[in-house]
């Protein structure tokens, strides 16, 4: 047996996946939450329910019968010296709130590898491509000061594909997946910290889990990848259906914001996988719009953006303005990107007049 890994998430809404797997492969995982929350995980853990291939409603996963110990504090008592890895959970722009920036900032200084597994991309993993000038994407941000203590080499990015959501009549500590697909992580510089990353999988692969009536395995797997650009393949979903789920006075299901108009939907989230060549990507990083599509059929609910949005965020994450900016210095522009980031200008605006 290896020595267990002790993994710090940021974030115990879509953290709790991530913690779940890691767990069931015999990890000890610390979630940073607020206080109350911090307070029912601790005395209950938390519950995941997934859909299993081939078998009627969700299978039930609970940490406390799990190999893994979970914990769960305020960000204000982490030391992050006690840890091998750090995954960020959270939106980008809860990442300003003082006690989380201090935490964020000691994890830089501490050189713990860190993991994101927002949309939003942090500045030092821009920076881990070549020829991109991140100094002209600040603005897309909601504090880019936040990511200054980071070495570029110890950050990386998961893209978050995997679909979940808290189910409103449940406590905070359940989550409920919809779209049960893989994580796809994008190797660190270094071969050591690699290594830690490919070992996870190894042992998130290996997990059977007894359901009462025999050995299953679970869906939601981490995929290690030598591609800095595989994750990016997430930005062409993200403009073709979340983001676009934002009208001007209301919001939409991604399945309505996807297949609505079908033809403008395949030419927009072309364009994306085209901007991500143009950086350096190959069409093997990328998920052909096809299988998107398809996928998308099961996503009956707005996006978290567009939910924020119209409950009157002043910040969400900003892949669209990114997107657009990163196009600018390509040399690309597309009308229909150009105007769901002026939906968002509009709305972010509208909402922080009202604040």
């Amino acid at each position: 047996m290896h020595t267990p890994y002790n993994i710090l998430i940021m974030g115990a809404s879509y953290g709790s996946l991530l913690a779940t797997k890691l767990l069931l492969a015999g990890h000890n995982v610390k979630l940073v939450c607020l206080p109350a929350e911090a307070e029912l995980i601790n005395k209950d853990g938390i519950r995941v329910h997934m859909p299993v291939k081939a078998r009627d409603g969700l299978v039930e996963i609970d940490s406390r019968n799990l190999p893994g110990k979970l914990s769960a504090a305020t960000p204000d008592t982490v030391d992050p010296a006690d840890y091998d890895l750090a995954a960020l959970a959270m939106q980008e722009p809860q990442f300003r709130a003082p006690a989380v920036r201090d935490l964020l900032d000691a994890i830089a200084k501490a050189k713990v590898p860190c993991m994101s597994i927002m949309n939003m991309p942090p500045l030092p993993y821009l920076a881990r491509i070549p020829g991109l000038d991140v100094d002209t994407l600040t603005h897309c941000y909601t504090d880019h000061t936040v990511w200054s203590s980071f070495e570029p080499a110890l950050m990386t990015l998961c893209s978050p594909d995997p679909q979940a959501f808290r189910p409103p009549e449940e406590e905070t500590n359940v989550l409920q997946v919809s779209l049960p697909t893989n994580f796809k992580v994008a190797r660190f510089d270094s071969d050591e910290h690699t290594a830690m990353l490919r070992r996870m999988q190894a042992d998130i692969e290996a997990i059977r889990f007894d359901t009462g009536d025999g050995m299953i395995e679970l869906p939601v797997k981490l995929k290690v990848h030598d591609s800095v650009f595989v994750p990016l393949a997430k930005w062409s979903m993200l403009l073709t259906g979340n983001y676009r789920c934002i009208q001007k006075d209301d919001t939409r299901p991604i399945r309505d914001a996807v297949h609505t108009d079908i033809d403008l939907s395949r030419s927009i989230y072309n364009w994306v996988g085209d901007l991500c060549k143009a950086m350096g990507a190959s069409q093997g990083d990328m998920v052909s719009f096809e299988k998107y599509a398809n996928a998308a059929r099961g996503l009956g609910k707005p996006s978290s953006a567009a939910r924020a949005l119209f409950a009157g965020a002043p910040n969400i994450e900003r892949v669209d303005c990114l997107v657009k900016t990163i196009a600018a210095q390509k040399g690309m522009q597309s009308d229909a990107v150009d105007e769901t980031v002026a939906l968002v200008d509009a709305r972010l605006e509208a909402n922080r007049q009202a604040t």
